[in-house]
């Protein structure tokens, strides 16, 4: 595995404070949010100097019940060539559930969602990480996730699962040590123990990040300083095993360039201290980074098993009945907390406002104070099937019928950057479909 060295999440909104930053040997961008025939001219220039850049994907859902989409593998695998990046990462989660396998909609939940650490549920994730290294030009290495909501029955901690996973498909595992404090307070798990239950060897990188304690739960934010007991478990990761690579994840609430370049020298910090321990010998900065051992070989395809239709069916249902918990407000499935689901579904609506008025910064500006309870309100009614631009154009669609706003110009401006944006859509089918968009022209 390629060494990579300390980098840092690439965003639009601090690129230029990136481009300046001393130390960054490499930077990470979220793949669905990089357009391969438009690359930023910042991007362009690191990839002059000669900096890494690694394409991260948020919505592939490799932990779904159904096999990962073609076209959706094809636009990494797109990203990854254009961008010339040693390997590409996903995250273990699901994002959609429904459809054929349950008879039911799909549904969107917007959001990584835990699998749950069932034989299931690993032979589908092995089998669907199987055809995404089949379709992908690099290697793929796979994410552990937060989560604010554990699953009843499971059968395997985070490491065996982890484990087995890798060793079943060769997959490198991209290791968050916030996801693990996160998961420790949120469900529980021993931090030191799951490192002590990987394989080391298939870790491709690490993930830095930041949280909030809120609702009585660990929120895994990327939007605050990155807390003493992520960088210990960094520590902790760097005194087994030196990571070929350390990131900082930030996503929102952006600091200054130097509170950034101060987290970069706590993590460098946190990786000397865990070496020291490690070699019990002074570390150098050249050190920090220095390539783990090659796994003994990939794993043999004939040896990952299969998983069976009967075990995605399983799955899909499953899925599929917690997913329209979190949504679509049906009942809490049989051994849930009921209570952290509530959180969790908070959790998501608010996502979902935060998402759509990126997207669709207009919202706000029409709407002003009224655009996050409004849209909050829409959300417990209709849940997400088709993206956050569809859902943006909805959330619209559903204002102007109900007759809001109710100040005449927001209205006006309302429906005219719905008509701007929906006109090109294809014709609807149905007669009510047609007699509300006949309504919305008026």
């Amino acid at each position: 595995m390629q060494r990579l060295g300390t980098g840092i999440g690439w965003r639009p909104e601090i690129a230029d404070a990136v481009e300046r930053m001393p130390g960054v040997d490499w930077v990470e961008a979220v793949a669905e949010n990089v357009c391969p025939g438009h690359l930023p001219e910042s991007l362009l220039r690191l990839r002059e100097r000669g900096v890494t850049v690694v394409p991260h994907g948020v919505s592939l859902g490799l932990g779904d019940a159904e096999r990962p989409d073609p076209g959706r593998l094809a636009a990494l695998a797109e990203r990854a060539e254009v961008l010339g990046s040693p390997l590409v990462t996903e995250h273990i989660a699901f994002v959609r559930a429904g459809g054929p396998l349950t008879a039911s909609p799909r549904l969107e939940a917007g959001h990584l969602l835990p699998v749950p650490r069932t034989r299931d549920a690993l032979d589908v994730l092995c089998q669907n990480v199987r055809i995404a290294q089949d379709a992908l030009p690099v290697p793929l290495a796979v994410e552990n996730i937060a989560a604010l909501i554990s699953w009843p029955g499971e059968e395997m901690t985070e490491g065996q699962f982890l484990y087995e996973l890798a060793d079943r498909t060769g997959v490198r595992l991209l290791i968050d040590v916030a996801n693990l404090h996160t998961n420790h307070v949120n469900r529980g798990e021993d931090p030191v123990k799951a490192l002590a239950e990987l394989p080391l060897e298939a870790i491709a990188y690490v993930h830095v990040a930041g949280g909030f304690a809120r609702d009585g739960v660990w929120h895994d934010s990327h939007a605050h300083p990155v807390p003493r007991p992520v960088l210990d478990i960094l520590t902790d990761l760097a005194s087994r095993i030196t990571p070929p690579g350390v990131l900082l994840e930030r996503d929102e609430n952006f600091p200054e360039p130097a509170e950034l370049e101060g987290e970069l020298t706590a993590i460098r910090e946190a990786l000397k201290e865990g070496t020291r321990a490690r070699t019990g010998a002074p570390v150098a900065a050249r050190d920090l980074a220095a390539p783990t051992p090659e796994p003994a070989g990939t794993a043999d395809p004939a040896s990952c098993g299969s998983a069976s239709d009967a075990a995605r069916q399983r799955l899909a249902l499953a899925q599929a009945a917690l997913l329209s918990a979190l949504v679509a407000g049906t009942p809490v499935p049989e051994g849930f907390d009921g209570a952290r689901l509530g959180v969790q579904a908070r959790a998501l609506a608010g996502k979902r406002a935060d998402v759509v008025a990126k997207v669709a910064p207009e919202l706000p500006g029409i709407l002003g104070a009224a655009y996050r309870p409004s849209f909050l309100a829409y959300a417990q009614r209709h849940p997400m099937t088709a993206g956050y631009r569809r859902d943006a154009l909805d959330f619209a669609e559903r204002l102007l019928l109900a007759g809001r706003p109710q100040e005449a110009r927001s209205r006006r401006e309302l429906r005219e950057w719905w008509l701007e944006r929906s006109g090109s859509a294809p014709r609807p089918r149905s007669r009510m479909a047609r007699a509300r968009r006949v309504l919305l022209r008026r």
